[in-house]
Parts: C-alpha cells; sequence; structure tokens
C-alpha cells in the first residue's frame, strides 16, 4: 500500500470519533469537522444536499485555519504529507488542496481508511508467518511479561501482544485507567509492530489465548506461535505473589473490587471455594488471596490451556526464575538470547 515510514506527517481528516476507532499509526488527528459537526452536516445531508456542502464547507475553512496554525505551521517547506479520510473523498481533498496550495508535497491515501482496513486484514492473513517465534510460556505471576521486557532491553525482538491490547490477558488483566483498543486499532498496531521486525531473527512472544481481553488475536499468528520453540517458565510462589502484589496494587488497595471481578467464576469454581476468597478479601489477606487464587484456579486452568495449545510442553525446555526483580531477569534474558536466538548482534 504506502510506506507510512516514509511520511514526514500523515494527517488523518476524519472526525475524532472515527479516529479513536481506529487510525493508520503515527497520524495526527486534524478533522475537517469535529464529532458534533459531522453529524450536524450528515442530518442536513439528507433533507438538503446544497445546503449540508456548504455548512461542511464553512466547518472545514474554519477548521483547518486553525489546524495550520497549531500544527501546519511547523512543518517544514520540503516535508512530505500524507492525508486520508473515510474514503479517500471529501474531507482529505480538501485538506491536500490547501496543502498543495500552500507548497507541500501532499499524496491521498485512494479509498481512505476503508481501503488501509482491507490491506491490514489482508497483511495479517499472511504476514506473522514470515517469523519463527520463541513462546514464553508460564502459569500466571511467574514473570513472562517482566521477562519480554528484558529481552528488549538486551537487543532481543520482542512482540508485546499484553502491552499493544492494555490488557494483561485475564479476567483480572484490565489496566486501571487504561481503555483497551477497539479490534481495529489493535489490529493496526499490531500490523505495525511486525513490520519492524527482521525475519532474519526470531521474535519473541508470551503463550497467549485467542482473546486479550476484549481483543481477538489473528489466526495465523496464533497458528504460527504454536508451531514456535517454546520455553517453560515458572518462579517459587513467594515470588509470584510478590509479583501480583506489585502489578495488581489497585486490588491490594482495595480487595473487594477484586472479589467483584472474579464473581463470575463462583459456578466454575464452586460456592465454597469463592467463600474463602471473599473472607480473605474481607480479612484484607491479600496475599494470601492471590496464592489461594493461583492454586485453586489459575493454575490448573492454565495448565489445561497451555497441554491443549503446546501439548508438547512438558518435552520444552525449563526455565526457572528465582529472581523476579529487573537486574535478576535481564541476566536470565542475556543468557536466552545466547542460547536460544543465533542472529545474536
Amino acid at each position: 500500500m504506502y510506506d507510512f515510514n516514509s511520511y514526514d506527517l500523515i494527517i488523518d481528516a476524519r472526525s475524532p470519533r472515527e479516529f479513536a476507532e481506529d487510525h493508520i499509526p503515527g497520524a495526527v488527528n486534524l478533522p475537517v469537522v469535529d464529532n458534533a459537526e459531522f453529524a450536524e452536516v450528515g442530518t442536513l445531508h439528507r433533507t438538503n444536499p446544497l445546503a449540508a456542502y456548504q455548512l461542511g464547507a464553512r466547518y472545514s475553512l474554519l477548521n483547518i485555519s486553525r489546524h495550520i496554525e497549531t500544527h501546519i505551521s511547523h512543518v517544514e517547506a520540503k516535508s512530505r504529507i500524507l492525508v486520508y479520510c473515510f474514503r479517500g473523498g471529501k474531507r482529505s481533498k480538501v485538506w491536500q488542496d490547501v496543502l498543495e496550495t500552500i507548497g507541500y508535497r501532499v499524496e491521498r491515501v485512494k479509498g481512505g481508511w476503508k481501503a488501509y482496513r482491507r490491506w491490514v486484514n489482508e497483511q495479517l492473513l499472511t504476514a506473522p508467518a514470515n517469523f519463527r517465534y520463541i513462546v514464553v510460556s508460564g502459569p500466571t505471576g511467574c514473570g513472562k511479561t517482566r521477562l519480554l521486557s528484558a529481552l528488549h532491553e538486551c537487543g532481543a525482538q520482542v512482540l508485546d501482544l499484553e502491552g499493544i491490547a492494555s490488557h494483561r490477558g485475564s479476567i483480572i488483566g484490565a489496566v486501571p485507567g487504561k481503555p483497551q483498543p477497539t479490534q481495529k486499532l489493535f489490529d493496526s498496531c499490531l500490523l505495525e509492530r511486525l513490520s519492524q521486525f527482521d525475519p532474519s531473527r526470531p521474535v519473541w512472544v508470551e503463550s497467549e489465548s485467542k482473546k486479550i481481553g476484549q481483543v481477538q488475536l489473528p489466526e495465523a499468528l496464533l497458528v504460527k506461535m504454536r508451531e514456535g520453540q517454546v520455553l517453560a517458565v515458572d518462579a517459587p510462589m513467594a515470588q509470584r505473589v510478590q509479583l501480583l502484589r506489585e502489578d495488581y496494587q489497585h486490588f491490594e488497595e482495595d480487595p473487594q473490587v477484586l472479589i467483584d471481578r472474579l464473581r463470575n467464576l463462583r459456578p466454575l469454581i464452586g460456592g465454597e471455594e469463592f467463600e474463602k476468597w471473599e473472607a480473605l478479601a474481607a480479612a484484607r489477606q491479600v496475599p494470601e488471596l492471590f496464592e489461594r487464587l493461583m492454586r485453586y484456579h489459575y493454575d490448573p486452568t492454565y495448565r489445561r490451556s497451555i497441554l491443549r495449545n503446546y501439548p508438547g510442553i512438558d518435552s520444552s525446555p525449563q526455565i526457572p526464575l528465582q529472581d523476579l526483580s529487573p537486574a535478576g531477569l535481564l541476566s536470565v534474558a542475556r543468557e536466552l538470547r545466547e542460547r536460544f536466538d543465533r542472529n545474536v548482534d
């Protein structure tokens, strides 16, 4: 389609609502009409198209004038600019006309965001197959995400799916104050991350199920991950409990919120076990609650899932993690790169 990295500025001319649903990574939202104006023009167009176009033109000129002052005035004369709207029509054309009049080199995405979205879907059918994957597997709280961060720090190619999804991947995995992206935006960000990798080097990734919170992984990626080299990591229970206390501090501060999140599990784990969770939360014995959650729910659930998706897990290399601190994991990450990444720089 386009080499998006070759442009100095990418302008999304759509409304903020459309931009929030999905956009080209790195694009700046400089809407021709805002959400309310977009709705107003659309409503008027049903009864009086000419008046709607006139109203839209007035809004467009006012908004573009403001955007030129706040954003375009800082853009150098030789910059390459790409602009798009929903279908590549009027909203991106008015931006292109203004920018070309100023003297910039401007391209417009043919077919707009809709064409871009089709391209993303097509790419996600094949792009994951360009890489070989090293899959870090292990039970809840054993430091998989932290290990990936350490691997990234020491130069490995890391695909942090939970980072892209803004979710830790379980029923309690929502990140406070950080909503998940839409499925479309997740797809865009995932494809952008894949495009940054060197196919001659392995990609390190955490084992995941089909969904991370509310977003779904491409089937092509899941298939390639299941064909990859699997590493089984684990850590002592005391270390795992401490990790959960650090990463889920909001639940330690308000254990009732944790119980509310877990309530849907009651039919699965039984009323007696759930009442024990409630009692520990009421007594604010959160470390004990975390340990019980892992022993009686997360560990057996993870075991069933991993055997289903990676049946050879027990014969995979076993990686014990005794120290889940950043310094401790960085040392392990260096050893893992030397052992499993044959293209170490």
